[in-house]
């Protein structure tokens, strides 16, 4: 910030909240473009086991580009996550829950609806370009084979 520059990072590292006796902890998952989903699963659950038992590392917390955040699993609903400088963007993932929608056919259906805040650093981030990975996300979750192929 001093130096008011922008340094580009050539690897994608992922930091995910994980709830501790001592509060939210981030570990960070490193290069996870490079990475199949079940081997990002498997090095997410090591690496939440760590911070819950207080075993994680200083350099397993550090790098991270971006966090995802979820208080949906202890009940928030709707919040607004802050940027942890030097990442780019924090993704806020709240309680899911059946609300009534309307169907292609104009009738009210349930349906589930999980909130999610996209929150962003403008001066890296493209306000479009935010809204166009949250709806890619949003149908990754809606359909999730295409995460697979």
């Amino acid at each position: 910030m001093d130096t008011k520059q922008i340094i580009y990072k050539k690897y994608f590292n992922i930091g995910v909240a994980v709830d501790t006796e001592r509060g939210l902890i981030v570990p960070v998952i490193k290069d996870v473009d490079k990475k199949k989903l079940v081997k990002l699963s498997i090095e997410l659950g090591e690496l939440a086991n760590k911070a819950r038992e207080r075993k994680i590392s200083l350099e397993e917390l550090q790098g991270g580009c971006f966090t995802i955040t979820n208080l949906g699993g202890i009940g928030g609903t709707y919040f607004s996550p802050i940027i942890n400088s030097p990442e780019v963007a924090i993704l806020g993932v709240s309680r899911g829950n059946y609300e009534p929608v309307y169907n292609n056919h104009g009738v009210f259906e349930p349906r589930m609806m999980l909130p999610l805040s996209l929150s962003y650093d403008h001066r890296i981030i493209d306000g479009a370009d935010a809204i166009r990975f949250l709806r890619f996300v949003i149908e990754a979750l809606e359909n999730p084979i295409k995460l697979l192929i």
